[in-house]
């Protein structure tokens, strides 16, 4: 688990969250000990985050759809608000730091002028929506449709983000939300994990987006 994503922002008061992953735990013999194994996203039970903003709210799947609970401090118990949720239709935000403008390579940097760019059919421009949560990021563009992006870039050739307890529990969610979860070469789900702490580029949110952004990694479409 992540236990405060977004930790940073604590000071100035906007939302931070909790993020999770679970996996069922391998049955170790006496001989090999408990030990540590890690198993790709797709192997999750159960993925999930709380989000402390404006309200409280946690937000889960496991496996069959994905449902959201606020907290009503009235009763002190968490209320299904948000049942079976799913990625509307059409993006309306894309979220990314556009500080690193300068670090990435040519084809990402094409991904967001495409964004950008007037366009009546796929109804782009879309809205620019970054809070430097991740959490809070990838909530409200489950809401509204949107694509959260963080990308390699000059010095973080992998990304920067943690697979497993980041990427994969969020991916997890996002699948069942109809959505999809890439390094912008492959699903998150299906990376083998060789650490930890393993960080990886990050595209995720609506399909048709994450596609686009695969297509212009892999020189398949330009602008």
């Amino acid at each position: 688990m992540d236990p405060l994503d977004g930790s940073s922002n604590i000071a100035c008061n906007i939302p931070v969250g909790t993020i999770f992953g679970i996996w069922k735990r391998p049955k170790a013999t006496a001989k090999d000990g408990p030990g540590l194994e890690l198993f790709t996203g797709s192997k999750q039970v159960a993925a999930g985050y709380v989000l402390y903003g404006p309200s409280c709210m946690f937000v889960y799947t496991t496996g069959h759809g994905v449902n959201g609970f606020t907290f009503d401090p009235s009763i002190g118990e968490f209320v299904l608000t948000h049942e079976n949720m799913t990625l509307p239709a059409y993006s309306k935000c894309y979220s990314i730091n556009e500080a690193y403008w300068n670090k990435w390579d040519k084809s990402m940097q094409d991904i967001v002028t495409w964004i950008k760019t007037s366009d009546k059919e796929t109804r782009r421009p879309y809205a620019g929506r970054y809070v430097g949560s991740l959490v809070a990021d990838f909530h409200r563009n489950l809401l509204y449709g949107g694509i959260y992006m963080y990308p390699m870039e000059k010095g973080h050739t992998e990304g920067k983000l943690r697979l497993l307890y980041e990427a994969a529990p969020l991916t997890f969610i996002i699948e069942q939300a109809g959505g999809r979860g890439s390094n912008g070469t492959m699903s998150i789900l299906d990376i083998v994990p060789h650490a930890l702490h393993q960080r990886v580029a990050l595209f995720i949110g609506n399909k048709s987006d994450v596609q686009v952004c695969e297509e212009f990694l892999a020189g398949k479409k330009h602008l």
